[in-house]
């Protein structure tokens, strides 16, 4: 056997082992840590999300001195891409630690309904406030009964309606106009109060049910319809800012019994760094999508003068529907946070 055959095998091996371990991110983090956990996230690993749970794991190492290590599995991967199924598995101990929309914890834990309520934000600095302040480590809290330790809330920036022929400056413009929401009675009452035709669908349904014009419109953060090219189907993006959601950064209650006591300050001031790089991050990248969103062949759209006074007058007349699951209590003291 000669040198260079011997090589070439090494070489093969190699490349072999690296192609493996490319799924999954935050493996140089692990390789002499003392706890090892895994981090699921449901977005890829390039997206916002991942890139998130990756600086989180970045940083956590380093502030442990690597001694606690995470592992980012994107996609969804760790909990076939069934969210709700994911809270399950962090509840139980199945997944080490996941990063998830609060919204989707509204099933589990109703005060997260709160920090949805549509205009109860005027601006990102209220929300961030919300989020870092009493009312988000009230929310982490509630999240005990389940077994699941909360380490901080991300934002993610406002929801937004898209529409393929129909412009929205006017309240009266929602009027007949049939719009995917995700599954959540928030979204589908807001939108019903605005004279839409609400439609509930799995996001992985939204392009095709656009592209067959079997829906107008959809809504969700900038960075969906361009991640999703619904320029190609959409011709309308129309600033609604009419809601507000976060990214809820947390692990199983028996993971966090396996980081050393020592390190839990470390983990939480981690997690806090990521936090707020990320948010800055996010305020700034808003403003280049919509830029990208024009430059595909979307017309940008606000509210007329007087007009999203009156869609917040709105949305407050749906808040006492949903009192008893937020709980009176918590929802006045929101309320009065961001007044």
């Amino acid at each position: 056997m000669t040198i260079r055959t011997i090589d070439r095998r090494r070489l093969l091996v190699g490349l072999g082992a690296a192609g493996l371990a490319a799924p999954f991110l935050g493996r140089p983090f692990a390789a002499f840590a003392q706890t090892t956990l895994r981090m699921a996230v449901p977005d890829p690993a390039d997206s916002s999300v991942g890139r998130a749970a990756t600086r989180f794991a970045a940083l956590a190492s380093e502030a442990t001195g690597g001694a606690v290590a995470f592992q980012v599995f994107p996609d969804g991967i760790l909990f076939g891409k069934d969210q709700n199924a994911a809270i399950n598995q962090l509840g139980s101990g199945a997944l080490d630690g996941l990063i998830l929309a609060s919204s989707v914890y509204a099933s589990f834990e109703p005060k997260m309904n709160a920090i949805s309520l549509p205009y109860l934000f005027p601006d990102y600095e209220r929300l961030r406030a919300y989020l870092g302040g009493e009312p988000g480590a009230e929310l982490l809290a509630s999240l005990e009964r389940l077994n699941i330790q909360g380490l901080g809330f991300f934002l993610r920036t406002f929801r937004n309606v898209t529409t393929r022929e129909t412009p929205i400056t006017k309240v009266a413009d929602f009027k007949g106009v049939t719009l995917r929401t995700p599954n959540n009675p928030l979204f589908v009452s807001l939108f019903q109060a605005l004279g839409a035709n609400p439609t509930p669908m799995a996001f992985s349904e939204v392009y095709s049910a656009l592209q067959l014009k079997a829906i107008d419109g959809q809504e969700n953060p900038v960075e969906v319809p361009w991640n999703n090219r619904l320029y190609e189907v959409q011709s309308h993006l129309n600033m609604t800012r009419h809601l507000a959601d976060s990214f809820l950064v947390a692990l199983s209650g028996a993971a966090w019994g396996r980081i050393p006591e020592e390190h839990h300050a470390a983990v939480r001031e981690a997690a806090a760094q990521m936090i707020a790089e990320h948010d800055e991050e996010e305020i700034a990248q808003e403003k280049v999508i919509v830029g990208k969103l024009q430059e595909a062949g979307m017309e940008v759209h606000d509210f007329e003068q007087g007009e999203l006074a009156k869609a917040q007058e709105i949305a407050r007349g749906i808040y006492p529907q949903f009192e008893g699951q937020i709980g009176a209590e918590f929802m006045a003291r929101s309320l009065e946070f961001v007044s």
